[in-house]
Parts: structure tokens; C-alpha cells; sequence
């Protein structure tokens, strides 16, 4: 009843308001919060938000002050929010403890201010595009691109203060694509841009596998005394179930996480050689193939062959066309050796089933340098490459990469003619 201890008043804020959304603030007494008052004050006048005395005091408070109606014609940069408590202890001659907390806070009532200044004129279902904006804001927060899927592109600075460019990626199983630049402030004031992309949809290859018993006996049953996930399954078809499902899973978030880094560097160009890892190399599985497989007619699993698979000579030398920095020279499950490249800008390049790799994690590589040589290591019935290319985590067609044209016109004219509209401005 006598305890001497004040009310502590506390504000969920990181010193910036838009007068648009509510303060949240509490305060905490262990004997009971008696009575309270919020005040705005600026240089020319003070106004109650809020004042509540209480019939029954709580020991706990958790108050949204909404803004006054007048306040959002404030012309004040910096205001004052001055909270006044008291509590119902008996210390103080009755009274109660009582004390006062002023927060600073900075106005900031304007979003930011979002242009397209130049993007790829279309994306294709299972493809790669460019765009490259400007974003202006003091007290910018967060800058993304954000994907209908809820996908995250983040871009980077380029060329002048104030702009930026990001790839972006229309994931294959997703039927619509949209992608927004959004900006948010210290305020929490949000503005928006939508990145003009005309659709074209792209039709992928369905195929319908019978898993023999050959397969099962064979590859399978070698690959599961490899993996944890198959240990003490004896049921060749629940192996293969495990192994397609799970340990490619497994496989495929590690690829992700790999990918999805991009650098915070400003980027005054991107010049990207078309991509050809294997010479005189035959396709053998193409980009986006739907597996589904069966055993007797039942169907047992499915997936998606997210890369290009490329087959020449046994132990063929792998030369990528285009220098990186490697960032994973390991073996990955079922994609065997597999060594992974950054490009930059968020694109990177995946070569699977290697027999030997000459590269390490970490190894600055020149375009053309020898980095491993094709196998059958991981889930390979034969000795080739599986290429991937990825978009800040998202498999994309490696087809579009090995096209010097679809690099002019989506890479190349789009960095061209962003930089003569920010010369010109």
C-alpha cells in the first residue's frame, strides 16, 4: 500500500510519426495505475489526447492515442508527447506516486516518391526480367519489389544517387505475375509503384515416368544407404518416395538460401556473356519438365526438373561463360558435386552431378576457367550436367541466358536507356 515506486511509461516508437496511425504506449504500476494524461505539445500550443481517471486501477495499461483531427495541418517537424501518471499507493501523503515522460518525435507526414524508369517490356512464365527505378525518401526504411506470390526482390543502388535496379523472376508454378515496388519510411508512410510487365505465358512438358524395378533395385537402393532420411527403409518405392520428396527438398532449400543473397554494392553496369557451359553439348532434359511418376499404374510422386541437363563427353570440361565469385563447391544430395556461382545482381548459376571440381567456396573465377567436369554423382543415370541459373532464389529457364538477343533486349537496352533518362534528368 505505501510502495514508492512511479509508473513506468513506455512508447512502442522509433522516434518517427505520420499522424496518421495511432501511438501505442503503456504503462505499468505493480499497485494500480490511478489516473493518466497524454498532452501534444509544439512551440505554439499543447492539446489532451487523452486524460482517464479510473474507477477500478490496473496494474497494466496498453493505450492507442489516436491523432487529434487538426493535427495532420500541422506544420511542426518535431512535436512533444508528454504522458503524466499516477498511481494508487498511499505513499506521498496519499496522493500516490505521479510522474511525467516526454517523447520527441519527428513529423514526417509525406510517402516516398516512386518512378519506373526502365523495365524489360515482357516476362514469360518460368523467366527473368529487368527493372530499374528511383526511389526518394530521407527517412527510407525498407526498399523491395514484392511478387503476387509474396516473393521479396531486393534491389540494389545504381548508377546515381537515389536509383535502383533489380532482376526479377516469374516463379513456373505460379500462373499470374505481378510485382510492386514498395517503399516504406521511419513513419511508416508506404508508397507503391507496379512495374508495367506484359504476361506471356509458357506452356512446360508433362511426362508420365514407370519407375521400373531395375531403377528401384538399382540407383535407388544405392542412393538410399546414402541418405539419413532412407535409413531403415526397406520398401524400394518408399525410398524413392523419401529420396524425390524429401532429400530434394532438403536439396533444393539449400540452393535457395545460396541464391538468394544480394550484395548492397552500387551497380553502375551488368555485362552478362551468354551462358554455355559445355561445348558441342547435346540437351538431354529440358527447363520446367512436370515428373510424374508411376508403379504399376499407381501414381507414386511427382516433380520438376528446374534446370537444363547438357551431355557431351564422359568427364566433359565445365567452362561458364561468365566470372563469380563461387559460393558452394560441396556435394548437395541429389545433385551430387555441385559447384555455385555469383554473377551479381542477384544471378547465380548451379552445375550438378560433377565428377571432379577444381573450384572452392570462396574462389574468384574468370569467365571461361575450367571449374569442374561432367558425372553422374547424386540422382544421375548418366554422365552429365544439370545447369541451373537462379534469380535471387527462384530457378529460372537457362534457355533465355544462353540467348544473346534476350540478353540485349532485357538486360542490356534496359541498363542503356535507364542511364540516358537519369543522364537527361
Amino acid at each position: 500500500m505505501f510502495e514508492r515506486n512511479v509508473p513506468n511509461i513506455t512508447m512502442q516508437s522509433n522516434g518517427y510519426w505520420n499522424l496518421k496511425t495511432p501511438i501505442e504506449l503503456t504503462i505499468d504500476d505493480e499497485s494500480g495505475v490511478k489516473s493518466y494524461k497524454i498532452m501534444l505539445k509544439t512551440d505554439k500550443e499543447e492539446k489532451t489526447l487523452e486524460y482517464e481517471q479510473l474507477i477500478n486501477p490496473q496494474t497494466s495499461l496498453n493505450l492507442k492515442v489516436e491523432p487529434p483531427r487538426s493535427a495532420y495541418a500541422m506544420k511542426d517537424k518535431t512535436i512533444d508527447i508528454v504522458v503524466e501518471a499516477v498511481d494508487v499507493s498511499k505513499w506521498n501523503f496519499f496522493k500516490g506516486n505521479a510522474t511525467s515522460k516526454v517523447f520527441k518525435l519527428i513529423i514526417d507526414k509525406k510517402r516516398p516518391k516512386l518512378n519506373i524508369i526502365s523495365n524489360s517490356y515482357k516476362i514469360s512464365r518460368g523467366g527473368s526480367a529487368l527493372v530499374i527505378f528511383k526511389a526518394e525518401d530521407e527517412n527510407i526504411k525498407e526498399l523491395y519489389i514484392e511478387s503476387n506470390d509474396e516473393k521479396k526482390f531486393i534491389p540494389q543502388p545504381f548508377y546515381k544517387d537515389g536509383y535502383f535496379i533489380s532482376l526479377l523472376a516469374w516463379h513456373i508454378n505460379n500462373k499470374d505475375f505481378k510485382t510492386t515496388v514498395i517503399a516504406k519510411d521511419s513513419a511508416g508512410n508506404v508508397a507503391k509503384a507496379y512495374i508495367p510487365l506484359y504476361l506471356k505465358q509458357k506452356n512446360y512438358r508433362v511426362s508420365n515416368i514407370k519407375l521400373s524395378d531395375r531403377f528401384l533395385k538399382g540407383k535407388i537402393a544405392e542412393l538410399a544407404e546414402e541418405f539419413v532420411e532412407t535409413q531403415g527403409i526397406e520398401g524400394s518405392l518408399e525410398q524413392f518416395k523419401i529420396i524425390n520428396e524429401d532429400v530434394r527438398a532438403k536439396n533444393e532449400k539449400l540452393i535457395h538460401e545460396l541464391t538468394s543473397k544480394v550484395a548492397e554494392d552500387k551497380v553502375d553496369s551488368f555485362n552478362i556473356n551468354k551462358m554455355y557451359p559445355l561445348k558441342n553439348a547435346q540437351v538431354v532434359a529440358t527447363f520446367g519438365d512436370h515428373r510424374k511418376y508411376s508403379y504399376d499404374g499407381v501414381y507414386i510422386s511427382e516433380s520438376y526438373h528446374l534446370g537444363l541437363d547438357l551431355a557431351s563427353n564422359a568427364m566433359a570440361s565445365i567452362k561458364p561463360q561468365n566470372g563469380g565469385k563461387v559460393v558452394f563447391s560441396d556435394y548437395n544430395g541429389l545433385y551430387g558435386n555441385m559447384p555455385a556461382i555469383d554473377h551479381g545482381l542477384g544471378l547465380f548459376t548451379i552445375y550438378g552431378h560433377c565428377s571432379t571440381v577444381k573450384v572452392g567456396a570462396g574462389d574468384l573465377i574468370t569467365k571461361k576457367e575450367p571449374i569442374a567436369n561432367t558425372g553422374k554423382s547424386g540422382y544421375a543415370m548418366g554422365d552429365h550436367l544439370h545447369f541451373g541459373v537462379l534469380v535471387q532464389g527462384i530457378e529460372v529457364r537457362p534457355q533465355e541466358w544462353m540467348d544473346t538477343q534476350w540478353i540485349k533486349l532485357n538486360i542490356n537496352d534496359v541498363i542503356k536507356s535507364a542511364k540516358k533518362i537519369i543522364d537527361r534528368g
